[in-house]
This record gives C-alpha cells, sequence and structure tokens, in this order.
C-alpha cells in the first residue's frame, strides 16, 4: 500500500454472487479499489459474495431466512445465540424484512472493534439504525443508494391484491428506518440523476448528500463474442417482482406473430409454481421462453452476447446494471423509457430503443421490427459498445468513489457530522 492508499471496510447485508446489482457491486467495486492500490474488506451477511482475489472477507452470519431451496424457513432453537437472532425471526414472522436491521446491530460490534484497521466504512444500501454508531468510534461513514426502495413498496403495493396489502406494506416497513438513517449519513453515493433525485424526494434528504457517480461494467468479460444465435432474447431479472416488469415482457412475447423467430432466455430464479410460471402457462409461450439461473459472470456474459437483442422492461431503474452490460456486449436493447434508463441507454436510439413502461403493444412492435431489421441491429450494436466503453468503467466509478470517502474523512477530521 501506498501513504495515500485507504483502508476500506465495505459492508452489505447480502451480496448475491452473479444475480442482483448488490452482489455484483460490491465484487466489482471492491476489485477496482483494489486494483487502485487500495486495502478492501467486505462485511457481508449471506448469501455471501463471490470476490477477487487481494480483497479479504468477513463473514456476518445470520438466520438467512429466505435462503435457496428453503425461503421462509423455521431455525432450529440450538441456531438462536443472540437477541439479533430472535429479532429477525419475529420480525419474519410478522410479516416484515429484518436483515437490514439485524446485520447492522452484526456488523458494527466487528467494525468498532477494529476501528484502528480502517479509514471509511462505505455501506452499500443496509442502511441500518447501528450504523449510526460508527462515527462516534472513530470512523467516517459513506453510503451507496442505488435506488429508494420505497419505488418498490409502491409498485408492489399497487399490483398486490388487496388481501395481501397489509402483508406488504408490512414488508416494507423497513424502510422507514432506511430513510431516517440516510438523513443522518452526511455524504451517498448514487449511480444516476434520476436515482438522486428520487432518494432525495422519498427520503427527505438534500442534494448537498448525494454525490452522482454511475457503475461501472467489466467490458473485458462484457464484450462482443462473435456470431448470435437467430432469434434470441436475453432478460435479466434480478428478482421476480412487479418493479422488473417481466409479466410485460412475457405479455409482449404473446403478442408476436408465429411467424417471428423469436425465443426469450430470462435470467432469474423463480418461484416453483409462482405467478410468473402461471402465466406462462397462462399465455401458452412456453415453447418460446425459458428460464436460467445460477450462472457466472462469464456465463451470463456469454448468454448476453449470443442474443440479437436484449430487454429490460422494468417500470423503474435506480441504474440497471443488465442494461450496461448489453451495452458492453455490443447487444441492441430494447428498454422502459423511465427513471435512469434513458440516461443510461441514451435518448437517441442509437444504442437502445426506448418504449414506455409498462406498454404491452409497444414493446411487442419494437422487439418484432428489430428482430427483423438486421441493418439497424448492426449499427445499433456499435454504438452500445462505444457507448459502454466511453461511459462505463469500473476504474472510474472507484476513483469518484474514492474522492467521497476522502471528503467524508475530511469531514469527520473536522468535527462535522458524517
Amino acid at each position: 500500500m501506498t501513504q495515500d492508499a485507504l483502508r476500506i471496510a465495505l459492508t452489505s447485508y447480502r451480496s448475491k454472487p452473479h444475480c442482483g446489482g448488490q452482489g455484483i457491486y460490491v465484487r466489482q467495486l471492491s476489485r477496482a479499489l483494489v486494483d487502485l492500490g487500495h486495502a478492501v474488506e467486505v462485511f457481508s451477511g449471506p448469501p455471501y459474495p463471490d470476490l477477487v482475489e487481494g480483497v479479504e472477507l468477513t463473514q456476518v452470519p445470520s438466520l438467512d431466512l429466505y435462503r435457496e431451496p428453503d425461503p421462509f424457513r423455521f431455525p432450529r432453537p440450538s441456531e438462536f445465540r443472540t437477541f439479533s437472532d430472535v429479532l429477525e425471526f419475529a420480525t419474519m414472522c410478522t410479516a416484515g424484512f429484518g436483515e437490514p436491521r439485524t446485520f447492522s446491530r452484526r456488523v458494527v460490534p466487528l467494525l468498532t472493534a477494529r476501528a484502528g484497521e480502517f479509514d471509511v466504512v462505505h455501506d452499500n444500501q443496509t442502511l441500518g439504525s447501528a450504523l449510526l454508531k460508527l462515527p462516534a468510534a472513530g470512523l467516517p461513514l459513506v453510503g451507496t443508494i442505488h435506488h429508494p426502495i420505497t419505488v418498490d413498496r409502491k409498485l408492489d403495493l399497487q399490483a398486490a391484491p388487496l388481501y395481501r396489502k397489509l402483508a406488504v406494506a408490512r414488508w416494507y416497513g423497513f424502510t422507514r428506518m432506511q430513510a431516517r438513517v440516510a438523513r443522518e449519513i452526511a455524504l451517498h453515493l448514487t449511480p444516476s440523476s434520476s436515482s438522486s433525485g428520487d432518494v432525495v424526494r422519498d427520503f427527505q434528504l438534500t442534494a448537498d448528500q448525494m454525490r452522482l457517480v454511475p457503475i461501472g461494467v467489466d467490458t473485458d468479460v462484457f464484450r462482443p463474442r462473435g456470431e448470435r444465435v437467430p432469434g434470441r432474447i436475453v432478460a435479466m431479472c434480478s428478482a421476480d417482482v412487479p418493479l422488473k416488469g417481466l409479466s410485460v415482457l412475457l405479455r409482449a412475447m404473446a403478442r408476436l406473430p408465429r411467424s417471428t423467430n423469436g425465443d426469450l432466455t430470462v435470467v432469474t430464479k423463480l418461484t416453483p409454481g409462482g405467478r410468473t410460471e402461471k402465466l406462462v402457462a397462462e399465455l401458452g409461450i412456453a415453447d418460446r421462453v425459458r428460464f436460467v439461473s445460477g450462472l457466472s459472470d462469464d456465463g451470463i456474459a456469454e448468454l448476453m452476447a449470443s442474443a440479437q437483442l436484449a430487454c429490460v422492461p422494468s417500470l423503474y431503474e435506480g441504474f440497471s446494471l443488465p442494461a450496461v452490460e448489453a451495452l458492453a456486449s455490443g447487444t441492441p436493447l430494447i428498454a422502459s423509457d423511465t427513471a435512469a434508463l434513458p440516461e443510461v441507454v441514451g435518448r437517441d436510439g442509437k444504442a437502445a430503443i426506448l418504449v414506455a413502461p409498462g406498454n404491452v403493444a409497444a414493446l411487442s412492435a419494437a422487439i418484432h421490427r428489430l428482430l427483423g431489421d438486421p441493418a439497424r441491429r448492426a449499427a445499433m450494436s456499435t454504438a452500445a459498445r462505444r457507448r459502454a466503453v466511453e461511459k462505463f468503467s469500473w476504474r472510474a466509478t472507484a476513483a469518484a468513489t474514492v474522492d467521497v470517502y476522502r471528503e467524508a474523512i475530511a469531514m469527520h477530521r473536522e468535527g462535522k457530522p458524517c
């Protein structure tokens, strides 16, 4: 380490290795920070991240109540060892989600006991109450808010049947804690101006607390890889939730003429017998749709590069890593014209086609036209790759993140809240 190198503790209450923005963000940011010469130790609850050599991992075990293949499980009595375990289980039993709160209760003692070993703590959207103890222990605190989870809450409530609305509202009860904690942290990174505005509005922060730092993409992994499979369409959904718009895409596929050579591959983990499987059967498109999960980074990149086009049908995105990965792969993209997506993919139509969010007919028509227009796909492929290389780099993300760390450290030394 050089004299100017920082010692960074990066916290994440859960970090799925190869799907979901949280785990990818932790893996790629920590790698880029180490490449810049800094020391990074990740503190994560399960599922644990897949980190590169040179990045340390401290596991922060929990009851892991939502693990596959046994979500909402009932732990054995011998698993309860602390009050945080009891709190985590009790919150689940009352239809709530307790991981952000209980992870913060578990990780803060680990950090404060080693306060002299770190220059800064970077929280990846845990925003649990206990984190506010860190500055008093001598540890400057910086947050990342990818987008306010209040957006997920709103969309899930809209989609929920009447009898489930109370349970959905209870599940998202932790958002009140996150908003309160976020207001007490002086500096937050956010990946887009759209997300920044939503955070300020929903969490009642000030614009002075936000620092815009776009997320990067590994352009060595996500790249064009030769011939593409005719008619292949790819979509990546980190979760099967209304916000990701998967049902919109499936309905759009059902509207495609049978003469259209188009087949959809969705990277997601489905709930067996859940609403998405039922919708596929109802629409009669089981022969045109397949679902895959558990792919490595390289496996996802190969799949993306094999597609003739990619879709991001989300009803909201604070940034969208899948969109950037499609750009880097040179895969022509159709995305929703909402939130941060136009900011990420561009409004000029060169790299991506934008359609109104939730508009099944418009999405289906865009897919049909693009599959039938090889010249436009070729032009979009070139423009997409260029945009990714020029605008989205993990090294640039890490360098800008370090600037925010140093700002927080300076504020802490001056006795300002951080």
